[in-house]
């Protein structure tokens, strides 16, 4: 009997340690995931639509951590993935029957210019990460070439929606493309905000 309830003492003593210890990595894992979503936050509190920075970059805060760099680094991803899509629609828009010779030249000219979007933006975030393993003058000109990059890809879809603006569309067409480029815009102000945040750094 007294061995059982030695047994059984042991037992929970070491239940509890264990238990106070996973409870405590836990709330420490929270504390940290907590800290990383306020860093995102922060950050898109600088740009020009924050609520969209927060929407698109808070559930890759585990992984952006507190990294400026790797803020960036995610804009840009996103921004990409956002820009492969939307080119995908439009593309597939440019073989909706029934569309006028107007509307076609517009659509047609939109999907070139999310093309080199998408094009500038993958660069765009292989160069951030050669600006990330540079120093001095050499990170300074991996910056700027993302920078340029980016700033291009505003003016593709700048160019994209000024097109539409020109164009009598079909409402329904027009208005499904125009939302998905202007979220492609949105998100590459975003991203480059983050980029000139992270080219700032001492």
């Amino acid at each position: 009997m007294a061995r059982l309830a030695f047994f059984l003492i042991s037992f929970l003593s070491v239940y509890f340690h264990f238990t106070a210890a996973a409870t405590t990595a836990a709330a420490a894992a929270t504390g940290s995931t907590s800290s990383y979503t306020d860093f995102v936050k922060s950050s898109c509190s600088a740009v020009q639509y924050p609520a969209l920075c927060v929407e698109s970059l808070a559930i890759y805060a585990s992984t952006i951590k507190q990294s400026p760099q790797q803020l960036a680094q995610t804009a840009l991803a996103v921004s990409l993935a956002r820009a492969q899509s939307t080119k995908d629609f439009v593309a597939r828009a440019t073989k909706f029957r029934g569309l006028k010779a107007r509307e076609y030249a517009a659509i047609k000219d939109c999907s070139e210019e999310m093309d080199d979007s998408v094009d500038r933006l993958a660069k765009s975030g292989k160069e951030l990460k050669r600006a990330g393993a540079s120093k001095g003058q050499d990170f300074r000109w991996h910056v700027s070439n993302v920078q340029t990059w980016v700033s291009a890809t505003l003016t593709d879809t700048t160019t994209c929606l000024d097109g539409y603006a020109s164009a009598t569309l079909n409402g329904r067409l027009k208005t499904s493309i125009r939302s998905r480029v202007l979220n492609v815009a949105q998100v590459t102000s975003n991203a480059l905000a983050l980029v000139n945040r992270y080219a700032s750094k001492p």
